[in-house]
């Protein structure tokens, strides 16, 4: 299984360094059965994250050949009142400090990246994303009447796209699982080991981590709950 996590200006690093490291260890705990890089629509290059400027180097580009798994992070900058709009709007490719979430992640819309995640959601592959990540492809037109979640102050903004938004920490719809909040990508790099490569490999990261993976992954199975 390779995965591919790919960046974008203004991305938030913990959405892309936490699965990351999970999936790293995964593939040392299972013989290089996981293997794991740092892409770019674009290509190799130097990535601006939305957390003070901090620099991350993508090592590729999007790879729909490679890829097994295509891992799409969030942003991370002003998160404003509800309703509030950004009062400038940086130029295409500039970085701004504390730049709106929505701007940073609505740019990506200007970039080759929606198209190579439709053409991925055509094929067989499987997208998954951490906190705004889903908001991403939402943008795009690409979770109409999907299952997905996001970090809990993006729920209705999901929902307003036509997806079915879940509040919980991980959303498995099949060949898409999306996470909740930022540190949720410790969840669904678990949650992806033990999906794909097996339980006791994910178990074995867990350890390794002292991390204990939280809440119930949710799919659309069994009985509707009745209101408590």
């Amino acid at each position: 299984m390779h995965i591919q996590i790919v960046l974008f200006d203004g991305f938030d690093p913990l959405d892309a360094i936490a699965p990351y490291e999970v999936l790293y260890a995964g593939g040392s705990a299972s013989d290089g059965a996981v293997t794991v890089e740092l892409v770019t629509a674009e290509g190799p290059r130097e990535v601006v994250s939305g957390t003070g400027g901090l620099t991350l180097r993508a090592a590729g580009a999007v790879d729909l050949e490679r890829a097994d798994v295509l891992l799409v992070p969030g942003a991370s900058g002003r998160v404003g009142e509800p309703g509030e709009a950004p009062e400038e709007v940086a130029g295409v490719g500039e970085w701004r400090r504390d730049e709106f979430i929505t701007v940073l992640l609505g740019r990506t819309l200007t970039t080759e990246l929606p198209a190579l995640l439709k053409q991925a959601m055509d094929d067989p592959d499987i997208i998954a994303t951490v906190c705004g990540g889903s908001l991403v492809l939402a943008m795009a037109g690409l979770l109409e009447g999907r299952h997905a979640t996001t970090h809990h102050l993006g729920l209705d903004t999901l929902n307003a796209t036509g997806a079915h938004a879940v509040r919980a920490r991980i959303v498995d719809d099949g060949d898409l699982i999306t996470g909740a909040g930022v540190t949720s990508g410790l969840d669904l790099g678990l949650y992806l080991l033990e999906r794909e490569v097996g339980p006791r490999v994910a178990h074995a990261v867990e350890e390794l981590f002292s991390h204990e993976r939280r809440g119930t992954v949710w799919r659309a199975q069994g009985p509707t709950p009745t209101a408590f």
